[in-house]
C-alpha cells in the first residue's frame, strides 16, 4: 500500500459546533433557491428569506441567477441598466438595499432591453456574479436560479460548492410533480436538499380572518415527508407580498409584523439551524496529479458513518500506480484498476449518448494506460486526463460505486 492511501485518520474538518469551512473565499454558505417550474413565487421566496437571514444578524448576499429574466430588481427597489461600480481589483461592488448586498442581470440591461444570450454566455455570466464580485465576508449567499434543470443548475453543481438547495413549490399536484422533478436533480448531482418551502400555501382574508385554500394546501409538507427531506414551512397567500414586492419594498420592510414575514422569519430560522448543525463535506474540490502524493484528496475514515453514503466519497487514493482506492461513507473501500477505468469511459466518443452502445475498443487502448490528474466535478464526480491523451467525461459517483459492485462481483466470482 502507498502512503498515498493514509492508514490512519485525520481531524475532522468540521465537529458540531464550530465554524463552518467557508465555501467560497470569505462564504460560509452557498445556497440556491430553485423550483421545477416557473410561477411559484420562487425569487420572492428568495428576497424575503435573505432579508429574514439579514436582519437576524447574518451577512447575506443574493444573486439573481436568472440571468435571461431577472426579476430582483424589481422587488428590491434596485435601479435597471446601471451597471455597478468596480474596485480597483476589477470586481463589481454589489447594491445594497435593505443592507443586502444584490447583483443581477437587470442591473446591467435597460426595462425593455432583452438579454439574447446563447448558454455558454448565460454560464459566463453566472460564473462572473459568482466569483467577480467583491462580495466580502458573507454568512449566506442566496442564489435565484431560473425555473427548470438546465444549464444554470448543472453549471452550479458542476463548479460551485453548494451548502444546499431549496425547493420552492405551491401546494397543488402539478406543481408538486415538477418539483420533484427539481429536487431529484440536485440529488442526482448530490447537492443536499435542505427543505421545501410550500408558498402561496393559503389565503387569510385580511377582513374576517377566513383561511381559503386557493392552491390547496398541505402538499409541500407532504412531498417533504414522502421524499424523506426537510420541510422548512409554509408562506401563506397575501396580497401584500405582490403589492410590496412591486413597489420594491418586500414585505419584511413594508409590513415586518405579518403573519407573512413572521413565516419566513421561521423558515430563515430553521434554515440557519439546519446549516450550523450539519458536518460539511470531507473532500473539498480538488486535482489531483496521479504521480504526486501531495496533492492526493485524503483518506478520512473518521467521516464514515453507519447510515453513511453509499455514494459519497470520504477518500480517494493511490493504493500502486495501478490501482484507484475509493473509500465511501457507508465504510466501504473499492480498489479500481485503472484501465478498466479508462475502459468504462463514459463520454460521447466511448459511448454512443442515444443508444448507450460501447464504441470503444479494448483492443485500442494501451495495457499501461493511466491518470495523469484526477480533478473533482462539483460535489458528485470525478473527471481524468488520460497519459493517452483522452480526456474522459465524467465519471459519477454513482458510476464509481457501480465499477466497484462489479469488480467486487467478478472478484467473488473468480473465487
Amino acid at each position: 500500500m502507498e502512503t498515498s492511501v493514509p492508514k490512519g485518520t485525520t481531524p475532522s474538518a468540521q465537529s458540531h459546533g464550530a465554524p463552518a469551512k467557508e465555501k467560497l473565499p470569505g462564504i460560509r454558505h452557498v445556497i440556491a433557491v430553485a423550483s421545477g417550474k416557473g410561477g411559484v413565487g420562487k425569487s420572492t421566496v428568495s428576497v424575503n428569506l435573505a432579508l429574514a437571514l439579514q436582519q437576524a444578524g447574518a451577512q447575506t448576499g443574493l444573486i439573481d441567477a436568472d440571468i435571461l429574466g431577472p426579476s430582483i430588481p424589481v422587488m428590491l427597489g434596485v435601479p435597471r441598466g446601471q451597471p455597478p461600480a468596480v474596485n480597483t481589483e476589477g470586481r463589481a461592488i454589489p447594491t445594497q438595499p435593505y443592507g443586502l448586498r444584490v447583483i443581477s442581470m437587470g442591473m446591467l440591461t435597460g426595462d425593455d432591453a432583452p438579454a439574447i444570450l446563447r448558454g455558454p454566455m448565460v454560464t459566463k455570466y453566472l460564473q462572473m456574479f459568482l466569483g467577480g464580485v467583491a462580495w466580502g465576508k458573507l454568512d449566506y449567499l442566496i442564489l435565484d436560479l431560473p425555473p427548470g434543470t438546465g444549464d444554470t443548475q448543472l453549471t452550479l453543481a458542476q463548479s460551485t460548492p453548494l451548502s444546499g438547495a431549496i425547493i420552492v413549490t405551491t401546494p397543488q399536484d402539478v406543481s408538486l410533480a415538477i418539483a420533484r422533478r427539481g429536487l431529484r436533480m440536485f440529488e442526482k448531482v448530490q447537492v443536499p436538499i435542505l427543505g421545501i418551502v410550500e408558498n402561496m400555501s393559503t389565503f387569510l382574508c385580511p377582513h374576517c380572518g377566513e383561511r381559503t385554500d386557493i392552491f390547496r394546501h398541505g402538499g409541500g409538507a407532504q412531498m417533504s415527508t414522502d421524499l424523506g427531506v426537510p420541510f422548512l414551512g409554509e408562506i401563506p397567500l397575501d396580497a401584500n407580498i405582490v403589492t410590496s414586492g412591486d413597489e420594491g419594498r418586500p414585505i419584511l420592510v413594508s409590513h415586518p409584523d405579518s403573519t407573512a414575514s413572521q413565516a419566513y422569519r421561521a423558515i430563515a430560522k430553521r434554515l440557519s439551524g439546519q446549516l450550523d448543525a450539519s458536518v460539511s463535506a470531507v473532500l473539498d474540490s480538488f486535482v489531483w496529479s496521479w504521480d504526486d502524493a501531495r496533492s492526493t484528496p485524503g483518506w478520512h475514515e473518521h467521516a464514515i458513518a453507519p447510515n453513511g453514503g453509499r455514494t459519497t466519497p470520504v477518500g480517494f487514493g493511490r493504493r500502486d500506480p495501478r490501482t484507484l482506492s475509493v473509500l465511501w461513507q457507508d465504510g466501504r473501500r473499492d480498489d479500481l484498476d485503472v484501465r478498466d477505468l479508462r475502459l468504462a469511459c463514459m463520454c460521447a466518443l466511448c459511448v454512443q449518448e442515444m443508444s448507450g452502445k460501447k464504441m470503444l475498443d479494448p483492443k485500442t487502448v494501451r495495457a499501461d494506460v493511466a491518470p495523469r490528474t484526477i480533478t473533482s466535478v462539483g460535489t458528485y464526480a470525478i473527471t481524468i486526463a488520460w497519459n493517452d491523451g483522452h480526456g474522459s467525461g465524467i465519471y459519477s459517483f454513482e458510476h464509481l460505486r457501480s465499477l466497484g459492485d462489479s469488480s467486487k462481483a467478478k472478484a467473488s466470482y473468480d473465487v
